[in-house]
């Protein structure tokens, strides 16, 4: 398979989506249809879940309701199978905690036309000074 010429508006336009519907806590529940019931993989704060099931479980376990984001950059690259990696930097604020850096990375990998999330990795960008 080629790699796709398409990445970069793949990417920024993934990402617009996801976080539309992750951000929504009455749609938040839907972003489980990206991913694969077996071949997806996330990566939440050092824990890592298999599958769509249990990835539903971890963002239905999230305590907050309010998300507000901003996103500071989006870099994708095609894939050589054909899917497009995507590396998300920006800052996020959950309820009234203080805001936060963050870093996402999705590896979408293409299926029957479309794309599912093969690999989520997120990470809030807090360093231990202690």
């Amino acid at each position: 398979m080629a790699l796709n010429p398409q990445y970069e508006d793949i990417g920024k336009g993934f990402v617009q989506q996801y976080y539309a519907i992750f951000d929504d806590p009455a749609n938040r529940a839907n972003v489980v249809n990206f991913y694969s019931a077996t071949d997806s993989f996330m990566t939440f704060e050092g824990h890592q879940i298999q599958g769509a099931p249990k990835i539903l479980e971890k963002v239905q376990s999230l305590s907050f309701q309010k998300i507000s984001r901003v996103i500071t950059t989006v870099d994708s690259q095609p894939t050589f199978d054909g899917g497009v990696l995507i590396n998300v930097l920006g800052r996020l604020q959950c309820d009234d905690d203080p805001p936060h850096a963050y870093s996402q990375v999705f590896v979408l990998k293409a299926n029957a036309g479309s794309f599912f999330v093969a690999h989520d990795i997120f990470r809030l960008n807090i360093h231990d000074t202690a």
